[in-house]
C-alpha cells in the first residue's frame, strides 16, 4: 500500500507525468486568449512567459517553439490563476477586472503588477493566494 502523505490523499511516490508538446501549445494558445481578456499588451505578456518581445509576437502568429519546462510551470500557474478567478467570480469579467486592480494581499498593488515580477514564483503566489481564497487548501 502506498504512503499517503499527511495532509492529502497524494502517494508519497508520486511524479506527476510531464507535460506534452501538444498542451504546452494548448496552454500557450489559451494564454493568449487569456492575455487578451486581461488587456495585456504583448510586452507584458511576453515578461509573464519569459520569452523576448520578438518570440512571443512570433509565436502568438502561430509559430510556437518548443516549450522548456519553465515556461510550462508559467503556463500552468496561468491556467491555475484562472481557473480560480472563474471559480471565485460568477461573471467571468469580473475575474478580468480583478488582475489590473489594487489589492491589500498585495500591499495595494495588483496580481498583474505582482506577476510582471517576471520571476516564476510571482505567478505562484498569485495562484497560491487565489486557492486560499477559493478554499482549495
Amino acid at each position: 500500500m502506498p504512503v499517503l502523505h499527511s495532509i492529502d490523499t497524494v502517494p508519497a511516490d508520486f511524479v506527476p507525468a510531464p507535460v506534452t508538446a501538444e498542451e504546452s501549445a494548448a496552454m500557450f494558445r489559451a494564454a493568449v486568449n487569456l492575455f487578451r481578456l486581461w488587456g495585456l499588451t504583448d510586452t507584458q505578456a511576453a515578461t509573464l512567459l519569459d520569452l523576448p518581445l520578438r518570440t512571443y509576437r512570433r509565436w502568438k502568429a502561430g509559430d510556437p517553439g518548443r516549450i522548456e519546462r519553465d515556461r510550462a510551470a508559467r503556463l500552468s500557474n496561468l491556467m491555475g490563476i484562472h481557473k480560480a478567478l472563474r471559480i471565485i467570480f460568477r461573471e467571468p469579467q469580473r475575474g478580468y477586472d480583478w488582475v489590473t486592480r489594487p489589492n491589500a494581499a498585495f500591499a495595494g498593488r495588483t496580481a498583474l503588477e505582482v506577476m510582471l515580477g517576471g520571476e516564476l514564483t510571482d505567478l505562484m503566489r498569485v495562484r497560491r493566494y487565489l486557492d486560499a481564497e477559493r478554499g482549495a487548501w
